[in-house]
Formats: structure tokens, sequence, C-alpha cells
């Protein structure tokens, strides 16, 4: 990769984890559109000693771009500008310029701010427009302004830093500007043209993918320009693979080699989701859901996506026997006879989510999530499943998941949209 970059993301509020952070893998994703590869995420608290380290660190590795977010604020503990121009071995200088923009900025949205041309409020927005000797400041977008600071070349270099503020829809409408400023731009022309392409499978477990990466070592050759990443998520093996677009040919080897030892088990090889899969196999159609163990999550997955309410007619969470008769008319006597946890009542919560909510296709998932009410015959774990499609037979299945809680709703809430796509492709 011919152009890195390191990100350091400032704040004690995320370092501590009451919020999470959003800008680092934002940035992360923007600067690979750009050709950029990063090296490093980074997160420290307002310290400026800790910050400082966390410079340096990223100076040391050799990256050509820093880009930090958070810390533009008008409070004590807001310091990046200052403590980044230390570290750089730049004076703060006050920009007037700046400094009237902020103040018309907070006039236009608070007019009836009392201290605005003298007092705290004043004294913040000086703050906010001390700008380091040599820098680029970028117009803010709240209140906050950016800045960028070009490279120092010497015995110990600094490479271009670009300084961000932390709220995420601050710091996304800033980075145009910031990217357009000729200090970034000049990083930028030397960046590679890079792709990454995700290639996801179900049912396929990290082992077997290693065993099969290690044979395509063997029969590729010069396979490792490539940069291979795999992640299990939700059930699903994501391979993600970074490379320049003149190793394209290499990757196109590797995944003949791929669907090749397993094709039934990759669904996508161009990035898109199950959820994405589900809408084009739905081809109009409506889909509702009924729910026990899983308690929402398969119709919070489905509804996650813009534009669903254009085929989610809704989702029933029957997780009471009484919920599954009163609100899906599930026969009281079906579940005395075969118990909740089984295929026919299923079957039952899927045909009556699809007749009461009018849904042409109605999937269902009743089971035992644990971490008790497990029996011999009905062990933690254990889920049944239901779909319904308008005109044909009702397909139910009964899986066993492993894990606590949390991991057994989620593989669960993973298969039943696997499940929906399997049956609606049958036709």
């Amino acid at each position: 990769m011919s152009v890195r970059a390191g990100i350091v993301v400032t704040g004690t509020e995320v370092l501590t984890g009451r919020i999470a952070d959003r800008n680092g893998p934002w940035l992360s994703h923007q600067l690979l559109t750009l050709g950029v590869d990063v090296a490093h995420i980074t997160i420290c608290g307002d310290r400026p000693a800790d910050l400082i380290a966390q410079l340096r660190f990223l100076a040391d590795q050799g990256v050509d771009l820093i880009v930090t977010s958070g810390g533009l604020g008008p409070t004590a503990d807001d310091l990046t500008v200052a403590t980044v121009a230390e570290f750089c071995n730049r004076e703060l200088l006050l920009d007037p310029e700046l400094e009237e923009h902020i103040a018309g900025v907070i006039r236009r949205y608070r007019p009836h701010t009392p201290d605005l041309d003298a007092g705290p409020t004043r004294i913040g927005i000086r703050k906010q427009a001390q700008v380091p000797t040599g820098a680029t400041a970028l117009p803010p977008t709240g209140t906050a302004p950016g800045v960028v600071i070009p490279a120092v070349t010497g015995d110990r270099p600094i490479p271009t830093i670009v300084i961000l503020p932390g709220p995420p829809g601050e710091l996304q409408a800033m980075w145009p500007r910031a990217v357009t400023s000729p200090a970034v731009a000049d990083v930028l022309s030397q960046a590679d043209d890079l792709q990454q392409e995700t290639v996801r499978a179900y049912g396929l477990h990290e082992a077997q993918l290693a065993e099969t990466l290690r044979r395509a070592e063997a029969e590729i050759a010069d396979l490792d320009r490539l940069e291979i990443t795999t992640c299990l998520r939700h059930g699903e093996l994501d391979m993600v693979t970074r490379f320049a677009s003149g190793d394209a040919d290499l990757y196109r080897r590797l995944l003949g080699v791929l669907t090749e030892h397993h094709g039934r088990r990759i669904f996508s090889t161009d990035g898109s989701t199950i959820e994405d899969q589900l809408v084009d196999v739905l081809d109009g159609r409506s889909i509702a859901t009924a729910e026990s163990c899983t308690g929402g999550l398969i119709a919070a997955r489905l509804t996650a996506r813009p534009g669903s309410s254009a085929y989610v007619m809704g989702g029933v969470v029957s997780y009471s026997n009484d919920a599954k008769s009163d609100l899906i008319g599930v026969p009281a006597e079906m579940i005395a006879a075969h118990d909740a946890v089984s295929e026919q009542v299923a079957a039952a919560m899927a045909e009556g989510a699809r007749r009461r909510l009018k849904a042409d296709v109605a999937v269902s998932t009743t089971g035992i999530a644990g971490p008790g009410g497990g029996t011999d015959t009905k062990p933690v774990g254990k889920v049944c499943f239901g779909v319904a499609i308008d005109g044909r037979p009702t397909y139910t299945i009964t899986r066993h998941f492993p894990g606590d809680r949390e991991r057994v709703r989620t593989l669960t809430t993973t298969a039943a949209l696997h499940l929906v796509v399997a049956q609606l492709e049958r036709g």
C-alpha cells in the first residue's frame, strides 16, 4: 500500500464506553475509497500527554496522514488543537476572521446569547479560533472549525495531520473540505487505486476457510499481495480482501478457488447482505414475523434497512403461550399437545402471522434461549422455525445453537433470514 494513515479518536467519553466510536470506522471507510490504507485506529482520553503519545506512535510507524476527531469545543477539556500544535512545534495564533465566523454561527442559532461580545462565550470562541502557524482552518460545520497541518520532513518527520470535530454529523460534513485542502490532496495524489471485496458465507467454519486459503497460497503465485481478513459476525463468515487494482486478476483466481470448494455455503460475492438478498427474492411480496425466543430481533433486522416499509407488514412478539393463541391464533390444545417449542407450533405461528398481518410470507421462531428453561428433550439452544409462503405448504425445521442467551438469539435471527431466502429461492 503506497499511502498509509492513522486515526486518533479523542474523548474520555469514548474511551470509557459512555458513547460508541462512530468516527473511526467511518473515516477508515472514506480513506479506503480514496486508496489510503488505514494502519491504526487508536482511542485516547482528553489528556494532552496521551494524545501526544498516540501522535508520536503513528509518526514513528511512518504513516503519511493522521486524522484526529474530537476535542475542538470551547471547554477546558477540548485540547486537541493546542496539543497537536505543540507536537508539531507550531505556535497558536488567533484568526480574527475565523473568530467572527464562529460568532456569526452562534448569533444565527442563539441570537439572545448575552455574552457573545464579552464574557465566557466570547472566550470560548477565541479559543476555537486559534490556528497553528502554517495550518489551514476548515470552516465549522457546527461551531468548531477543523485544521489541516502540512507535513514536515527531516530527521524526525511529521505527517500531514487533519483535525476534525467529534460529533459525527459535523465531522462528515467537514470531510469534503478536508480532503480537498492542498496538504491532504498532495498526500492523496500518491495513493494507489485500492479495491475492497467482500465474500459472505453461511454454514462455513473458520477452520475450513483457513484450509482453503492455505491451498490457494500453494496454487496461486503472489497471493500474499492480497490483504485478506476474516470475521465471524452474526453467525456468518465474512472474508474481506483489499488489493491494488493491478492485482484484480489475483483476486479473481482466489474467488474461483473459494467457490470451487465452498460454492453452496458462499451466499454473497459482491458484498450484499442476507437482508439485501431477501428483498431481491421477495420480488414485490410482503413479509411478516412471529417471534418468541428472538423477541423482535428478526423484525428489527428487516426494518433496519431504509425503505423496508415497502415490504415489511409488521411483526408479533408472541412470547407467552397466551399471546401465541390470542394474537396469532395458535390453538391452545396444539401447544398443550406438542409444547410451545415444536415445529407444529412454529408452523401455526408463521401461518397466523401471515394471516393476521395480511402478508405473502411470514417467518416464526420458538425456542429456548437460556440460560434456564432447558430440559433433556428441550435443551437450551433448541429453536423451531416456520416459513409460511402464500400458496405453498409451510416449511418447518428445528435447529440447535450453541452459546449464551445473546448468541443463541443472534444465531437464530440470522438463521431465520437465511431460511426465508432459501425457501423463496425454491420457487
